[in-house]
């Protein structure tokens, strides 16, 4: 009798678990991918065919071009305004059967994948991307092959669409394959290159640029900078730079390269014009240029202009009057003396002389 009471409630326990299993999965969305363009058909649970069930999407009723056959709801030509949460209910009591998460979306084209190294002669490092979205989620798988053996391939923790491998070896003459494959519910694509070492060498640009101008120099500006800081034996495996520089109202750049310096001074600047400049990094032997730096701007040293002060005081300005004129030594014709006075006749006269002559003969 215990064994039979123990049977029954094993049953019955049996019993519940797989009704809360199957309520449990109508309750969660289970997702379903479609490709774009295509008619969908979507299942309510595991209903006979005969079954009578109503559909709504997002909580409302499906007013998108659709059929209904049985328990299937059936949608053509989607497209991703179809997207959304599906559920369906039995009729006549309205029960919840089954959630279904539509995602409209497209398979993987081939990615775009390029491989830099800019810590030579540690590793380098690969992204991709793709040039066409999938509006649904996608996997790249990533495979390195050098002299016929696998590499380790690690994932970058900040960049999703990147991964690091180390090289091998250095001044290996074996080419490198890297083969990323993209992969979604619709379907993957893959794209493969190869390349030898030396060819995908590529400096970060320089960092800390600065310029600075001359004191009493009107044409000249000190430029100055830093090896990319992620350059790990500049030493070793030196850095080349390339400048260049121009005025602001000009286009057209003026270039220098430097072998391993990490200054250089203009000598050439336009007086009192604001100057852009930029540097880029390459190494001595292998590899292409970096990009170039964060532009920086600069003016030649200008003299400021003297203030002019005066030391002395303006003279004092005297007004004067006319004085007026002396007397003629001669009185002038028709002048009478002044105040009727006597005034004697000078002895030179010749006629007053004559008449002296004539009084004493």
């Amino acid at each position: 009798m215990a064994n039979l009471v123990t049977s029954l409630c094993c049953v019955v326990l049996a019993a519940v678990v797989v009704a809360y299993a199957q309520r449990r999965s109508q309750l969660v969305a289970r997702n379903q991918y479609e490709r774009m363009g295509s008619d969908v058909t979507m299942q309510c649970g595991s209903l006979d065919n005969d079954a009578s069930v109503s559909w709504k999407v997002n909580g409302t009723d499906v007013k998108a071009r659709h059929r209904l056959e049985g328990p299937r709801l059936i949608l053509t030509q989607v497209d991703l305004g179809h997207n959304g949460l599906y559920s369906c209910f039995q009729n006549p009591l309205g029960e919840r059967r089954d959630t279904i998460n539509l995602r409209i979306g497209t398979p993987p084209r081939e990615p775009t994948v390029t491989c830099r190294s800019n810590t030579y002669p540690k590793g380098f490092y690969c992204s991709w991307h793709l040039q066409h979205s999938t509006y649904i989620p996608t996997d790249f798988e990533v495979d390195v092959q050098h002299n016929q053996r696998a590499l380790e391939v690690q994932r970058d923790q900040v960049h999703k669409n990147r991964c690091h491998v180390r090289f091998p070896e250095v001044f290996s003459s074996f080419p490198y394959r890297v083969n990323v494959t993209a992969v979604n519910a619709l379907g993957r694509a893959s794209t493969t290159i190869s390349f030898e070492e030396s060819t995908i060498v590529k400096p970060d640009p320089p960092e800390r640029v600065v310029a600075t101008p001359i004191p009493n120099n009107v044409r000249r500006l000190e430029v100055s900078w830093n090896s990319p800081s992620t350059w790990p034996d500049v030493d070793s495996f030196p850095l080349k730079y390339f400048l260049r520089y121009r005025p602001l109202i000009r286009d057209q750049w003026q270039h220098v390269e430097l072998s391993d310096s990490t200054s250089h001074t203009i000598t050439d600047a336009y007086a009192g014009k604001e100057y852009i400049i930029q540097v880029a990094a390459k190494d001595t032997e292998i590899g292409t240029w970096s990009d170039w730096s964060v532009a920086v701007h600069a003016t030649p040293w200008i003299e400021e202009p003297k203030q002019i002060t005066s030391t002395t005081e303006a003279d004092p300005v005297i007004e004067t009057k006319p004085s007026p004129a002396p007397a003629s030594a001669e009185p002038q014709l028709g002048e009478s003396p002044v105040g009727g006075g006597y005034r004697p006749l000078p002895f030179s006269s010749p006629l007053l002389f004559g008449a002296l002559l004539l009084v004493f003969m």
